[in-house]
């Protein structure tokens, strides 16, 4: 999965600058608060760039993020030393991550899990999170539901373009297999003032709540609520991302 991000990295923040990142982490600090044990060490899975990692340190929450991508994680670290703040970032895949001790809260936010491509994968996560959880921690988690992968993206062209960026992203989803396909071409603005182009191919799968929820109780952890896209709101028919309340 890493290679998927290599170039990537370098223009995701541009590509993602819609995403209400400040209401997610304000929903997740509210669980934090309403936990009963006190959270202080928490782990993001799939950290990305640091988008949530970073904002949650800024918040005192000692922060370990972790992700498969050198690149990732390299934006991360810039823009965590730009904050001010010192998060310590793991190069590890998430099926197979390793801490050196349990955390207070886990979480894996912007649909890292569905980049998972079977059922085996998101329950040896699952595990995992049991493992390095200590009793009556917090595992907040969230997926892109079949609804969002079928009715809104689908089998459509999408485009975008600004003054130092663009790109065509054709999405396909395969409904028997529940995978959906992003193959993107990027055109980016050089500093010759030439746009260089580079292609970027992404899956991802959809998992049904029920599903999730049979597995989260497979691993003995204890699902508190599962809301629509980090608000309070029910999730319906509709809802686009599922937001996953857990603890151990």
């Amino acid at each position: 999965m890493a290679s998927q991000y290599e170039d990537f990295a370098f223009v995701y923040d541009d590509l993602m600058s819609d995403v209400p990142y400040e209401q997610w982490v304000d929903f997740i600090k509210t669980i934090f608060g309403q936990s009963k044990r006190k959270i202080q060490l928490v782990t993001e899975l799939g950290c990305g760039t640091g988008n949530m990692t970073i904002p949650l340190a800024q918040l005192g929450y000692e922060m370990i993020g972790i992700d498969c991508s050198e690149n990732m994680l390299m934006v991360s670290r810039e823009k965590a030393e730009d904050a001010g703040v010192s998060p310590l970032f793991l190069l590890q895949d998430m099926t197979s991550f390793e801490l050196y001790g349990t955390v207070d809260a886990i979480i894996a936010s912007c649909d890292s899990l569905n980049y998972l491509d079977s059922v085996e994968k998101l329950q040896k996560v699952f595990s995992l999170v049991h493992n390095y959880l200590d009793d009556e921690g917090v595992f907040i988690f969230d997926v892109n539901t079949q609804y969002r992968f079928e009715k809104v993206y689908g089998n459509q062209t999408f485009t975008y373009r600004d003054e130092d960026l663009a790109y065509i992203w054709e999405n396909t989803y395969d409904e028997k297999k529940k995978a959906n396909t992003y193959d993107i071409s990027f055109f980016v603005l050089d500093e010759e003032n030439s746009f260089q182009r580079f292609d970027e191919y992404h899956k991802e799968y959809a998992y049904s709540q029920s599903l999730i929820e049979n597995l989260l109780q497979e691993e003995k952890l204890t699902l508190m609520g599962v809301y629509d896209n980090y608000s309070w709101k029910q999730t319906n028919e509709q809802t686009e991302r599922l937001t996953f309340v857990v603890k151990k």
